[in-house]
């Protein structure tokens, strides 16, 4: 055992766990680096509620994972435990005992995640295995619980989770996904199934699965990661600190309600943001970017954010997060935002269409490319391979919006830049707007917004459309490429009867030059041939 226990908790170079794969979308496992910096926020949280306290000589505290993939959270937890709590427990074998068997608790997601899980925390996928350096366990799992659990369908859709029927309902013997932690009405009691009735967890710290596969990827997905969180807050924790992916914070299928809530929340203390996911997990591509947040339970408070940003760090700032119905992760554009919108004008977003503005999918393909219309077509606006493509269709197949048909209007395009702020540092937000005159529709690909008077009215909304200050305000409400009808809500109407330059609405505004330079910094000008 002497021999033992210093090779499992010791750092070794290189760690295992820097090296595994990701094995899918929902189990993205956490770099060591990162899980530390996190416990790092909760035992700085820990000592200024207890006067100091080292959270780590506290042979009380109950940790739980509840989504433990390669163990990583309980692995660092045991050895900070095992150093604070040396002079307690003099004895290393009885103080390694005590720490596993009644201090670190963890729920796998997977019967694979749960093996790896115990190999990196027991030294032995066998709780009570020959080589395990617990030595009071009486199962296999010990405090790592895994069962195979199955969905609860109602109709197509598990009621807990959303999982489309047609993917999940599998045959036995295969992964469901069907996760224990968030698949019951009654977390706690669920809790008291696993791990005793009398079980209250003083800090719940991990990385919950981050979708749902709706059958298409992309934004066919569905988020699950705020049903964790959700169930996680029901427990009651003292502290709780997650990763999670930073789309919430502005968009995200079916967050409202979430984002909602949790902006509210200001039991939310500590909330540490990554515009690249990639400064976090490294080997990971998580568009929208990746945070971590410390929620307190007995602390509530404005929240201290901070937000890395192109190698650059901004904070923390003392914020109250619910200012805005989405979250502005940059406190620096707050203050130009506010300027805006102290204006009080009509907001742009009342002019844009909704999704598939004509009824016709992006794939529509009954139309004559390149043919000029004729007394019973109109003109068709779609993208074929990601070029733009016009052609004539017949003008009885619309059966949407036909009152934006025979208009002036500007077509949208609906995919703007995807990660190229992440990347490059600055970012084009929005695809080049296209005029529509009257007699011209659209597919899927666009938006509509409209209508508009005159070619004149057409042209000035479009110049607008390419000013920097324009697509900044929708950046600050576009979590990732796709633009729709509501990133466009904190971008003012203006008079159309001129070209607008970013000159006369940055005077307009009374933006500063320290302002011009942070918006001109993140946002690149439109040119001619963007697309």
């Amino acid at each position: 055992m002497d021999q033992q226990v210093p090779f499992a908790l010791r750092g070794r170079n290189p760690d295992v766990l820097t090296c595994i794969a990701n094995l899918s979308n929902d189990e993205v496992f956490t770099p060591p680096e990162f899980a530390n910096r996190m416990l790092d926020s909760v035992a700085e949280a820990w000592a200024a509620a207890n006067n100091g306290a080292d959270i780590w000589a506290d042979s009380s505290v109950k940790f739980l994972d509840p989504f433990a993939k390669s163990g990583v959270f309980l692995r660092a937890i045991t050895r900070r435990l095992t150093d604070g709590l040396a002079s307690e427990f003099p004895d290393l074998e009885e103080r390694v005992d005590h720490i596993l068997t009644k201090q670190v608790f963890g729920i796998a997601i997977t019967n694979l995640t749960s093996l790896l899980a115990r190999r990196s925390v027991y030294c032995s996928k066998q709780a009570n295995g020959s080589h395990s350096i617990a030595r009071s366990f009486n199962s296999e799992t010990g405090n790592i619980w895994f069962e195979p659990m199955e969905h609860t369908w109602d109709g197509a859709k598990c009621k807990f989770c959303n999982a489309p029927r047609a993917i999940f309902h599998r045959e036995d013997g295969l992964e469901s996904h069907a996760y224990a932690f968030i698949h019951t009405d009654d977390i706690a009691a669920r809790i008291a199934e696993l791990f005793g009735g009398d079980m209250q967890f003083d800090v719940i710290i991990g990385n919950p699965p981050y979708q749902m596969t709706g059958g298409g990827g992309g934004t066919n997905d569905s988020p699950i990661y705020q049903l964790f969180v959700e169930q996680a807050v029901r427990l009651e924790p003292k502290f709780l600190c997650m990763v999670i992916p930073s789309r919430w914070m502005a968009g995200g299928r079916g967050l409202g309600e979430f984002r909602a809530e949790f902006l509210g929340d200001q039991r939310l203390r500590t909330l540490v943001d990554y515009e690249n996911a990639k400064d976090a997990f490294p080997t990971v591509g998580i568009g929208g970017g990746i945070c971590y947040f410390l929620w307190n339970r007995d602390n509530p408070g404005p929240c201290e954010c901070t937000y890395h940003r192109n190698g650059a760090v901004i904070g923390p700032y003392p914020r109250a997060l619910d200012e805005f119905d989405v979250f502005v992760r940059d406190k620096r554009a707050v203050d130009i935002l506010q300027k805006v919108v102290a204006a009080g004008e009509r907001s742009f977003e009342e002019l844009v269409s909704g999704d598939t503005p004509f009824g016709l999918p992006t794939n529509f393909s009954d139309y004559k490319r390149d043919a000029v219309p004729n007394d019973t077509q109109v003109l068709l606006y779609a993208n074929v391979a990601t070029k733009r493509v016009r052609g004539a269709m017949s003008r009885g197949a619309i059966n949407k919006n036909q009152q934006l048909i025979d208009v002036w209007k500007l077509f949208l395009p609906v995919a703007g830049s995807g990660r190229e702020r992440e990347r490059s540092g600055v970012d084009i937000v929005l695809g080049p707007p296209i005029i529509g005159e009257p007699g011209s529709v659209c597919t899927q690909t666009y938006l509509v917004a409209g209508p508009l008077a005159s070619k004149i009215e057409a042209e000035s909304v479009q110049s607008y459309l390419r000013t920097r200050l324009a697509r900044f305000l929708v950046s600050l409400r576009k979590p990732a490429q796709h633009v729709f009808r509501g990133m466009y809500r904190w971008v003012p109407v203006q008079t159309w009867d001129r070209t607008w330059t970013d000159a006369d609405l940055y005077k307009k505004y009374g933006i500063a030059d320290s302002e011009i330079a942070f918006i001109e910094q993140m946002i690149r000008p439109m040119g001619a041939g963007d697309e």
